[in-house]
């Protein structure tokens, strides 16, 4: 008898030690995952630095993919915050830590010389490991085409990665985000050349897109910004900021009717 009592209360004791008895099951389905967004960056700098970087310093990641080979390592758990966005915003949303997946790829984005920016390229066999990894991310947290960005995308202001030599239609031609049809975008265009757009309708369709950019009918730094980082992503060949036929466009065929 002595014994059972004593079983019982080291039972007791375990169960007050080890925190409140959660019950399990049952599930609401008024839910959906934290995760809104994927977002994509290059780290500067090589595979050894990366993961000093992305481990001992503030600064973090969900995911880095080395370049050669292309292993794919898993530093945060997906329910956790990782520092990769900043001060960050699309569609609205703000401080995009708390909603996002951050991927680094290895890659030393660009040097300047004499003769201009140079912008390494990205490994294919890297970029293959990518897709299998954002196909994964998306089945899981139920993500529509269309939820990868890059850092340039919500931080235009202040960041240029993955830069304009990722190869976005490789992403799009694996069904991870929409893309313009050409022959619509090359029918826009015709129309546009004749008569461009104003700023204000640049901004409003940027904002359509989701990126945070004025609306003052000013063709500032902010907005050039913005455009370029546009640019970046749907017209690699030209990512001069300017508000052009071929731009308005991309923006009119990706986004809907014009206001």
């Amino acid at each position: 008898m002595r014994i059972l009592c004593l079983a019982l209360w080291l039972t007791l004791l375990a169960g007050c030690t080890g925190g409140p008895r959660i019950d399990d099951r049952y599930t609401a389905i008024g839910q959906s995952s934290r995760v809104q967004y994927i977002v994509l960056h290059y780290t500067s700098t090589d595979l050894p630095n990366s993961l000093r970087l992305l481990t001992e310093e503030e600064v973090s990641s969900h995911y880095l993919i080395g370049d050669t080979p292309p292993t794919i390592y898993r530093l945060v758990d997906e329910n956790r915050r990782a520092w990769h966005a900043g001060d960050s915003q699309w569609q609205g949303r703000t401080w995009l830590n708390a909603s996002t997946i951050g991927i680094e790829l290895v890659n030393r984005g660009y040097t300047d010389g004499p003769n201009g920016r140079h912008w390494q390229p990205f490994a294919p066999a890297q970029v293959e490991a990518l897709i299998a990894l954002l196909k994964d991310i998306m089945q899981r947290h139920q993500l529509a085409p269309g939820s990868i960005l890059g850092h340039s995308d919500v931080a235009p202001q202040r960041k240029v990665d993955p830069g304009p030599l990722f190869p976005w239609k490789r992403l799009a031609d694996a069904g991870l985000l929409p893309w313009p049809d050409a022959q619509a975008v090359a029918q826009q265009q015709a129309l546009f050349s004749e008569s461009l757009p104003t700023v204000v309708w640049f901004q409003q369709q940027l904002q359509r897109q989701g990126y945070r950019v004025p609306e003052h009918g000013e063709l500032d730094e902010a907005t050039r910004n913005v455009l370029a980082a546009f640019q970046m992503k749907y017209r690699q060949a030209r990512y001069d900021g300017e508000p052009d036929a071929e731009t308005a466009a991309l923006l009119l065929v990706l986004g809907g009717p014009a206001s």
